[in-house]
């Protein structure tokens, strides 16, 4: 294969991607970022400068998150006005964004390959706590009330580590968690059956993350970094980003630096001996490919011959809508139960486990 048809080979899997990142993320939810992903797709020198993204990055998610950082940033250009999270308007300007989206990246176009080939997708979606709580006091329960220890894959800035600081509406008076909390999370509850959510959550012991950039939310750049990742026309997601990281800058996390495969062992063995060990990831392993999924479900056995605990995962690997799993592993085993189909940003669930 030459090497001008191995690059057209790449351009054209990148733009298949980001028909597909159109139709199956942004449809109904950014009619911006549908639009512009449309767009891209058919536009091989914008392919060329998404393409010089990080390897294993979803680049459709990234590219959009470059262009939208430096807006948020200052960048002076007319494209700020079709962004309402630049501009504060809301709808926002009419017509066609891409000639002056294109002008854009043209013009800054050093500054994103940049932003691009050193940054990755950390969104921090705090709504998608209200998918993964159900799953934490029914860990508790099956542990005799112990307090939880826990380790997340992919922590980003650690703000799923602090489910229990916020409150959840699960509509018809089931309401749960810290009802003073300045995040609010509303999630509609679908099917005929219910998670059984007990009050108070288990204790936490410990909240360790593990990333490969983990995010300071002290530091104001990193933070405006998981802004640029919302997708505009989604204010109540912006909202939800600034009022969970005000709750992490006042609580203490311990986020580690590094990959999953060489730190984690250490972090696992790590953790108190008299708390139950809770590993739990969301929306990370779409990230991971086939193998390396395998690695890490066959280093956690081998742990788990050391000390039993539980793993929750929420994902979308399979099917048309994401799944939250509990897998249980002692002595090399691993028991998994499928507890609830929920949307990839935490907006419904339902639970599909009889209590």
């Amino acid at each position: 294969m030459s090497e001008g048809t191995g690059h057209d080979t790449t351009l054209d899997r990148l733009s298949a991607s980001f028909v597909r990142t159109a139709a199956e993320q942004f449809h109904g939810y950014s009619p911006l970022y549908e639009r512009l992903a449309l767009a891209i797709a058919s536009d091989r020198e914008m392919l060329q400068l998404a393409a010089r993204s990080r390897e294993g990055q979803v680049v459709p998610l990234l590219f959009l998150g470059a262009v939208q950082f430096l807006l948020l940033r200052g960048v002076r250009h007319p494209l700020s006005a079709f962004y309402p999270s630049v501009s504060g308007e809301i709808p926002p300007r009419d017509g066609d964004p891409y000639p002056a989206f294109r002008s854009f990246c043209m013009e800054h176009y050093s500054e994103i390959a940049s932003i691009v080939s050193a940054r990755t997708v950390q969104t921090n979606e705090v709504q998608r706590c209200a998918a993964l709580l159900p799953a934490f006091p029914l860990v508790g329960a099956r542990s005799g009330g112990r307090p939880l220890a826990l380790v997340e894959l992919g922590a980003s800035a650690g703000l799923l580590l602090l489910w229990d600081r916020y409150s959840y509406d699960y509509g018809e008076g089931r309401t749960y968690g810290d009802a003073v909390s300045p995040v609010h999370l509303t999630c509609e509850l679908r099917g005929d059956l219910q998670p059984t959510i007990t009050m108070p959550f288990p204790a936490v012991v410990s909240r360790i993350g593990i990333d490969l950039h983990p995010v300071d939310v002290r530091d104001s750049e990193e933070t405006l970094w998981l802004k640029a990742l919302i997708w505009p026309g989604n204010p109540g997601r912006l909202d939800l980003l600034e009022r969970a990281i005000g709750v992490a800058r006042k609580e203490p996390l311990h986020l580690v630096e590094g990959d999953v495969f060489t730190r984690l062992p250490e972090l696992l063995a790590s953790v108190p001996a008299d708390s139950v060990l809770c590993v739990f990831n969301s929306y990370v392993l779409v990230q991971f490919p086939r193998e390396a999924r395998e690695r890490l479900d066959g280093m956690l056995r081998d742990f788990s011959r050391t000390r039993p605990f539980y793993r929750v995962s929420n994902e979308w690997l399979r099917g048309e809508q994401g799944t939250v799993t509990l897998a249980h592993y002692e002595n090399g085993e691993q028991k998994e139960e499928l507890l609830a189909e929920s949307h990839p940003h935490g907006k419904w669930i339902r639970w599909l486990v009889p209590t």
